[in-house]
C-alpha cells in the first residue's frame, strides 16, 4: 500500500475531509490533495507525527524506510537532496530487476546506501567558494 492509499484511506477511516485535515495538520487543500493523487510526501518528519496523532495511526505504519530515507534527504539537503533520494532508490531497484539477490539481501543493500549517502553528504558539507567567506574580523572578505 502506498503512502498516497494509506493517507486517503486513514482520512476517510476518520470521517474526515482534505480540508479539514489539512486544517488540522496545518497544510494547505492542494498539499493533501498531492499526497493523495500526485505520489508526494510531507517534507519534515514531525509532519508524520503530526498526521499519525489526526489519524490515530502508528508512525511505523505511514512512513515506510524509503519514505523516512527521502524525507530526510529533503529536511537535511533541500529539493536537491530530495531528488538524489529520489534517483538512488529507483537506481537500485533498477539493479534488483534480474532479481539474484534475496529481499533480505535487497533491503541491507538498499540501507547501506541510504547511510552511506546521508553520510557522505554529511561530511561534504556545503562548498562554499573562497570569494563569499567573510572573515569573523570587520566583515571583510577572506
Amino acid at each position: 500500500m502506498t503512502f498516497a492509499e494509506k493517507i486517503r484511506a486513514l482520512r476517510r477511516a476518520a470521517g474526515l475531509s482534505q480540508q479539514e485535515l489539512a486544517e488540522q495538520a496545518g497544510v494547505s487543500a492542494r498539499t493533501v490533495r498531492g499526497w493523495e493523487t500526485a505520489g508526494r510526501y510531507p517534507k519534515k518528519q514531525a509532519l508524520y507525527a503530526k498526521l499519525c496523532g489526526i489519524l490515530h495511526c502508528d508512525l511505523s505504519y505511514l512512513m515506510t524506510d524509503t519514505e523516512s530515507f527521502i524525507t530526510t534527504a529533503a529536511e537535511q539537503y533541500g529539493s536537491r537532496g530530495e531528488s538524489q533520494a529520489r534517483a538512488i532508490l529507483n537506481q537500485t531497484a533498477a539493479l534488483f530487476a534480474g532479481g539474484e539477490l534475496s529481499e533480505d539481501d535487497q533491503l541491507a543493500f538498499i540501507q547501506e546506501i541510504q547511510a552511506l549517502y546521508l553520510d557522505s553528504k554529511k561530511k561534504a558539507g556545503k562548498f562554499t567558494p573562497r570569494k563569499y567567506l567573510r572573515s569573523d574580523e570587520g566583515g571583510k572578505e577572506a
